[in-house]
């Protein structure tokens, strides 16, 4: 699952949410659906050069509404180009979210 949201004037929010078996697989393909929407946007907006920096995302759990307290997994894993939460899922052990701050 992949969101994105206008942010301001040459700048949006894009996310990408994936579950895994564990935590560090749901962190990596979460980290992939992010990069996949990043490059779907640079190609759909036939964009040249862009700046990708980390922005914490919203949490997209696909079985709740929300993401209560005390089911998120710490520490979140931050890089220079991606902020990931995760949390314990309803069918999967590892829910992650990753989030960037993309402007051109």
């Amino acid at each position: 699952m992949v969101q994105g949201a206008t942010a301001q004037a040459g700048c949006v929010g894009l996310s990408g949410t994936a579950d895994g078996f564990d935590r560090p697989t749901a962190v990596s393909r979460a980290q992939n659906a992010l990069a996949t929407a990043i490059a779907d946007f640079k190609a759909q907006k036939r964009l040249g050069a862009i700046s990708v920096s980390a922005m914490r995302a919203k949490p997209q759990p696909y079985w709740r509404d929300s993401v209560s307290s005390e089911l998120y997994q710490k520490p979140d894993v931050v890089t220079s180009k991606s902020y990931t939460v995760c949390w314990s899922g309803v069918v999967s052990p590892s829910v992650c979210t990753s989030g960037a701050k993309v402007c051109w």
